[in-house]
């Protein structure tokens, strides 16, 4: 269950206070209406606190931005987008499309839930727009609308006038940062900024933006996929580890569960393939993780990933040959999350390590397979945590066979057979072989 309020010191003092002393009040959040938005906030928006969104160009945050003001504005709140890279007309014409899938989000929520009010039709008197790139004139329109929630888009294109220099700069964005800030702690005004990233995904600009907000999300995604991925680098009212999932559609963003993002274990078996439940936070996804080993050089071998740690995967690829017997030396490894997904846990060692020795021996785990387990390098494998929610996901999943090391403590469902292993050469043993890849394990073995 998600917090909906947080402790916040309310003594302002000039003299130091012991600990015990000082009064701490409760602050309710406001939801933006965004439920997986609301989620990787920890429970909603915390009134003066300034929020930090960064992602790729087109990935869709001014449609997620936008999407939650919408919401808000359909509860009667004031909320002012301020615009420095759209004009009035295109955002008016991005919020016609996206009225048609809100309209149609409430209608389903209102034939489940009859406790849920209907939509309210004054968004268009609530949602204000301001297309402007002079922050002393955004915050002028923010102090006389006092908005609940006040969106620039982007601080990269705002700027100050009495400052020399382009927008985008240092200087400028430390100012613009600063000025927004204290507008969020002095009226109490929600601020979100919007953000650019560089080619290596990190935000734009100097560091003091991360440090200045109170929080940092990142919005992530591909564009040959239509799932995006919303996580929290930074926040001061909540967990780091939750994610919220969405779907890009014609009418905008669409909220989805782990249901869209898991793999299905009724598919037939192949070789290179694993299942893997990984932990997102307080949710379970089941992720499918797949291999392929190509004739390489030996002494330049690569190994690629895509969407696992890649100085992970090399690593278990050493522990394979070492202790498990394979010979890599001579391939190209490649490996990747199936889906866009970013597995990056210890505890998908074991699906990974079984995904490349399946590509390599020409092997697939049986039907209704998932793994889980950190593997050291002496080949062993380890225990992790939050073991029963991960047993919970995927007996709901329709895993009917869990491979877990022995020395994790297990409660598991009588649909779900535990199989316990202590060594990766253990794991092998599990592969099922299959007529056309029998003569490939003869030459993969040494």
């Amino acid at each position: 269950m998600l917090p909906t309020s947080v402790e916040v010191d309310t003594e302002l003092s000039g003299e130091a206070q012991p600990l015990g002393e000082i009064q701490a009040s409760l602050i309710p959040r406001i939801a933006s209406g965004v439920a997986e938005f609301d989620r990787v906030l920890g429970g909603g928006f915390v009134p003066g606190s300034v929020v930090l969104l960064g992602g790729d160009p087109g990935i869709g945050k001014s449609t997620l931005l936008l999407q939650a003001l919408a919401a808000l504005a359909d509860r009667g709140s004031t909320v002012l987008y301020a615009s420095s890279e759209e004009s009035a007309h295109q955002l008016r014409l991005r919020a016609e499309r996206l009225e048609t899938s809100t309209a149609t989000a409430a209608r389903d929520t209102l034939q489940t839930q009859t406790t849920v009010p209907p939509q309210n039709i004054s968004r268009e008197k609530n949602l204000w727009i301001h297309a402007q790139s002079n922050l002393a004139r955004i915050i002028e329109q923010a102090r006389k609308l006092n908005p609940t929630v006040l969106v620039v888009d982007s601080i990269q294109l705002v700027h100050r006038v009495d400052i020399d220099a382009v927008p985008g700069s240092v200087s400028q964005l430390r100012r613009c940062a600063l000025d927004l800030v204290a507008l969020a702690k002095t009226t109490g005004i929600i601020v979100v900024i919007v953000g650019h990233v560089t080619k290596d995904g990190m935000l734009a600009g100097p560091r003091l933006l991360e440090h200045l907000v109170d929080v940092v999300l990142s919005f992530e995604g591909d564009r040959h996929y239509a799932h995006r991925v919303v996580r929290a680098a930074k926040n001061r009212f909540g967990s780091t580890l939750e994610v919220g999932l969405f779907e890009m559609t014609s009418l905008g963003l669409r909220q989805v569960d782990e249901s869209a993002l898991a793999a299905d274990p009724s598919l037939a078996p192949r070789p290179g393939s694993a299942c893997v439940p990984t932990m997102a936070g307080t949710r379970c996804l089941l992720a499918e993780v797949q291999a392929l080993t190509a004739t390489g050089l030996v002494g330049a071998a690569k190994r690629k990933a895509s969407g696992v740690d890649a100085s992970r995967l090399a690593m278990l690829i050493a522990v394979l040959e070492q202790h498990g017997g394979l010979r890599l030396g001579d391939q190209d490894v490649y490996a990747a999350a199936a889906g866009g997904l970013k597995v990056f846990e210890p505890a998908a060692d074991l699906g990974i390590s079984l995904a490349v020795a399946g590509a390599r021996l020409g092997r697939a785990v049986p039907d209704g397979f998932a793994a889980i387990g950190e593997i050291g390098l002496s080949g062993q494998l380890r225990p992790v945590s939050q073991m029963h929610e991960r047993i919970a996901a995927a007996a709901r999943r329709g895993v009917t066979r869990l491979v877990v090391p022995a020395s994790q403590k297990v409660q598991a469902p009588k649909s779900l057979e535990i199989i316990k292993i202590e060594h990766i050469s253990e794991a092998f043993e599990l592969l099922t072989p299959n007529p056309t890849g029998q003569s490939r394990a003869k030459s993969a073995r040494r």
